[in-house]
């Protein structure tokens, strides 16, 4: 059966790819590609360079997508998605990304490319090694789960504060203060309808659920936590993605019980388990944890 590689066209293949990666969803991620929601938050996210969106690479056959590179946010770096019966494409898909994804580094002018390789594929981590690349493991993507049971963690906050969502609250406003805020910048956020619509942008995606977007609401009604909750109804599990905390209102236990609702949420749905791309304190205390870890193997010319 041949293959044919082609460039990515947004918006018509997005849901093709995300069918792909649905259809080929193995539990506990052992198909080791990404989890559907990263690619959908990935398009949406007011960082994305959509004007290279089509070097995104897509390796089909008369009947189906078997492979797709592409980047996160940026060229730079590269990602790897895989048919199961398909992996002997590797290779051929590590030459494309280097044609197709490198990108100048602002110290030193060098091209680079930074290849995100699962732990335990060793194959492709004794190619990469091969071909001049190293580990830098400062830039690694871990992956961590939390099992949903009926022993689930109670949910406390301090007097006067109290969980909402999107679909009970929808302030945009509210929304972009606590994210601006909650990744450490410095003071208010930048003021305009462009700015709010870019938040909205970000957590109205095409599958979302306003009911999974979890807000802890201050006494003077602004939000100080906010956790934004995927659920993927197919393999039964949730996503979170992003999770902030106003730097005012830390070390209160508002950020875990905003991720615990929306987990919470999602196991009511029928979710078994959540994931979140992070190894950090944080989600570890909460009881995440790890599943495998996707390695940075840098390249540069």
């Amino acid at each position: 059966m041949s293959i044919r590689l082609r460039n990515y066209n947004y918006p018509e293949d997005y849901y093709r790819v995300s069918d792909f990666l649905i259809a080929h969803h193995q539990p506990g991620n052992k198909d080791g590609n990404w989890l559907e929601p990263e690619w959908e938050y990935m398009h949406f996210h007011p960082m994305l360079d959509e004007s290279n969106l089509n070097r995104i690479a897509i390796w089909e056959t008369e009947e189906e997508i078997v492979a797709v590179c592409n980047y996160e946010l940026r060229l730079g770096e590269a990602y790897f998605q895989i048919h199961p019966d398909y992996h002997f494409l590797k290779e051929e898909m590590l030459d494309e990304t280097e044609k197709r994804f490198t990108a100048i580094s602002r110290k030193g002018g060098r091209r680079y490319l930074g290849a995100y390789i699962n732990d335990y594929d060793h194959d492709f981590l004794n190619l990469a090694k091969k071909r001049g690349y190293e580990k830098e493991a400062q830039n690694d993507r871990p992956t961590t789960r939390f099992d949903i049971s009926e022993d689930f963690p109670s949910i406390t906050l301090p007097q006067g504060f109290r969980l909402t969502s999107l679909a009970d609250e929808c302030d945009w406003a509210k929304v972009h203060r606590v994210i601006w805020r909650g990744f450490n910048h410095e003071g208010e956020p930048p003021p305009g309808e462009e700015e709010l619509e870019s938040r909205r942008k970000m957590f109205d995606t095409p599958k979302a659920r306003r009911d999974l977007k979890i807000a802890v609401v201050a006494p003077n009604g602004d939000f100080v936590a906010f956790c934004g909750m995927f659920y993927e109804a197919n393999a039964r599990f949730g996503y979170v993605e992003p999770v902030a905390t106003d730097p005012d209102y830390r070390r209160m236990g508002l950020g875990k019980a905003a991720v615990l609702e929306g987990i919470r949420r999602c196991g009511e749905l029928g979710a078994r388990v959540a994931y979140v791309g992070s190894t950090q304190p944080f989600y570890l205390s909460i009881g995440f944890k790890l599943v495998y870890n996707t390695e940075c193997w840098v390249k540069r010319w």
